[in-house]
């Protein structure tokens, strides 16, 4: 019989309708404003100051709707953002600089929905909030870092092929071995450049020292910049994941420049000490062979430096790096058998075989861990671009008792919060140069809700028109599309809730003012042809069949089209065009499905089955 679906198909288009309403549901409860209390570096938070808190918010009668103690953190949720400022206010007098105060947003999805993975959009940083980041990478730093790791490797190579040498220094750009004689300058010049060709080797002899100086060619000092910068961004995304910022945007701009923005973060406390942070660590040989006095004196070998220890001493190191942060792949933070707090390495196959190649060597000997970090030193170059200090301090100096593998644990850290902050860098990656912090720029929610209200608006007096012009000109047809109209809407909004990476932002709403008026120019051909059946005789049955039948080729050829645009702007677009992508794609589709298979559902069920039916309200 025309025009009737089977009950598995009925079902099928109710049972879709009935996910996506349940997941779009969660965006009705929005979120509430909310403070969330972290601990620092080396504090801990607990039920003590829990009570603390509580106690500080009842004494300024300031109402809250909760406060929880959640993952390690404190969350106090507020009626409105007024009394959410307030509180973050006093709180942030009340209690110590260790803590961390952040302006939060705290989604309110009831229990039940929740309980079925039912959360809110996410929302970009044009219309929840958020901080917005221009970083900087440390050229200069990378270069002297690189610089120093060629300095190493020429000792390590000079070494190896029996060359004897007096010394080695470094400048901003070049390596220099100064040699004792004609004879070692030309055989060090080609063993050097035998193994480094991207390299330029120039000699010098003034006054009876010869010397080899080692610069990089203009290609290679490029593909260190870009690498320095591609490197740094990969880590940036892997920081900002423990984060667990949704949806954040890390780009490059320029030569040495990074955007970071990270929407829903009203504090840059907690973002600026994640990502700016340059925490490594360098496992290195203790020195024991010189004299304590001598080291205080600071006479120590040319192999060797001086570097400080945490509880106040010195300590003589050799200066060849054993292994470098970079070889970690993974770090988490635990207690030893004392309680004492640690971190525990995991390294990759090349740092594995060095750590075991050394330690088996030198069982018995020294060992330490240096910490190293670069810090803002408050001053500014001629260019207004922030001066980073290098600070580093060993952390640890333990005996190698037996060959060491790919894993192992440091100790000798203050506090399980500071370990855990550790392993939090280490497990992201050390960035390969400092960055600072040349801008930053805060997003309010008041700001964010505008442009949410704005774009609702333009939803709703879009649909608005649509949905009366419809209804006027197809009658009881245009009731049926506008009632797919309404369960399109409802189907973007439920799937952009459930793909856990997609982000809601102002362009997606204009996706979705776009996608309304796509949606309904299917139902049009499909009346249209409806018409023009009935208009050559056919009865109204056949009309039906034959008008979704003869269009259906027509609309997947309009939108398969667009389709493909929509996933080609997706994959070379960014940011705000990537978000007017994800929405236009996922508007497509489901407007194909309610306006092909949701409206002819309807269709069927009112028009389907009956014998004798005279005429359409179309």
């Amino acid at each position: 019989m025309l025009n009737r679906y089977p009950l598995w198909k009925n079902l099928m288009v109710m049972f879709a309708f009935i996910i996506g309403l349940l997941y779009a549901l969660p965006n009705i409860y929005g979120e509430d404003p909310a403070i969330q209390i972290t601990g620092a570096r080396g504090a801990s938070v607990d039920l003590n100051l829990l009570d603390t808190v509580t106690e500080d918010l009842k004494r300024n009668n300031i109402p809250s709707q909760s406060i929880a103690l959640e993952n390690g953190s404190i969350l106090v949720r507020f009626k409105d953002t007024d009394t959410q400022i307030s509180a973050r206010d006093i709180l942030s007098q009340a209690l110590d600089k260790q803590y961390i105060v952040a302006l939060n947003l705290a989604p309110a999805t009831p229990d039940w929905l929740s309980d079925i993975g039912a959360t809110p959009m996410k929302l970009g940083l044009d219309l929840r909030g958020g901080v917005h980041f221009l970083m900087e990478v440390d050229m200069a730093a990378a270069m002297e870092k690189l610089l120093a790791q060629q300095e190493d490797t020429f000792r390590t190579e000079l070494r190896e092929a029996g060359i004897r040498y007096r010394t080695l220094s470094k400048t901003d750009s070049t390596v220099t071995v100064y040699l004792r004689n004609e004879e070692q300058l030309d055989s060090a010049k080609i063993a050097l450049k035998k193994l480094h060709p991207d390299m330029n080797f120039t000699t010098s002899n003034t006054g009876g020292r010869y010397a080899l100086t080692a610069s990089y060619s203009d290609d290679r000092l490029r593909e260190i910049q870009n690498y320095a910068v591609d490197q740094n961004i990969a880590i940036l995304r892997n920081r900002v994941n423990e984060l667990g910022v949704a949806e954040p945007l890390v780009q490059r701009q320029g030569a040495s420049r990074i955007v970071v923005e990270l929407p829903g973060v009203q504090d840059t406390a907690r973002a600026k000490e994640i990502l700016g942070a340059t925490a490594t660590l360098e496992f290195r040989e203790v020195n024991n062979e010189v004299d304590p006095t001598a080291a205080a004196a600071g006479r120590v070998p040319r192999d060797s430096e001086i570097k400080n220890t945490r509880d106040g001493r010195i300590a003589v190191l050799k200066k060849h790096v054993i292994l470098a942060g970079a070889h970690i792949t993974d770090a988490s933070s635990s207690a030893d058998e004392y309680g004492r707090p640690q971190v525990n390495i995991s390294l990759d196959g090349e740092g594995g075989s060095k750590m075991t190649a050394f330690s088996k060597e030198n069982i018995g000997k020294l060992m330490a861990t240096v910490f190293t970090e670069y810090k803002d030193s408050g001053k500014r170059d001629a260019d207004d671009r922030v001066i980073l200090e290098k600070h580093e301090e060993v952390i640890n100096q333990a005996t190698i008792q037996s060959a060491l593998g790919r894993n192992f644990r440091i100790t000798g850290i203050d506090s399980a919060a500071e370990a855990h902050n550790l392993a939090l860098l280490l497990r992201a990656g050390a960035l390969i140069a400092p960055i600072s912090i040349i801008e930053e720029r805060t997003i309010g929610p008041s700001m964010g809700q505008e442009n949410i209200d704005m774009g609702i608006q333009a939803c709703i007096w879009g649909m608005i028109a649509v949905m009366i012009f419809t209804a006027i000109y197809y009658r009881g047809f245009g009731l049926i599309a506008n009632l797919a109209l309404m369960m399109n809407l409802v189907l973007i909004i439920g799937i952009m809730s459930m793909i856990p990476g997609a982000t809601m932002t102002l362009p997606g709403i204009a996706g979705i003012v776009l996608t309304v008026g796509m949606a309904i120019d299917a139902n049009v051909l499909i009346f249209e042809r409806i018409r023009e059946e009935m208009r050559e005789g056919r009865s109204p049955q056949q009309a039906i069949n034959m008008g979704y039948s003869n269009a259906f080729s027509t609309i997947a050829d309009a939108n398969i089209t667009t389709l493909i645009t929509a996933i080609i702007l997706f994959a070379v677009g960014t940011g705000a065009i990537k978000g007017f992508a994800v929405t236009l794609s996922i508007g497509i589709l489901t407007s194909m499905f309610t306006a092909i298979v949701g409206t002819r559902a309807v269709v069927n069920l009112i028009y389907g089955g009956k014998k004798h039916l005279a005429k359409l309200s179309i």
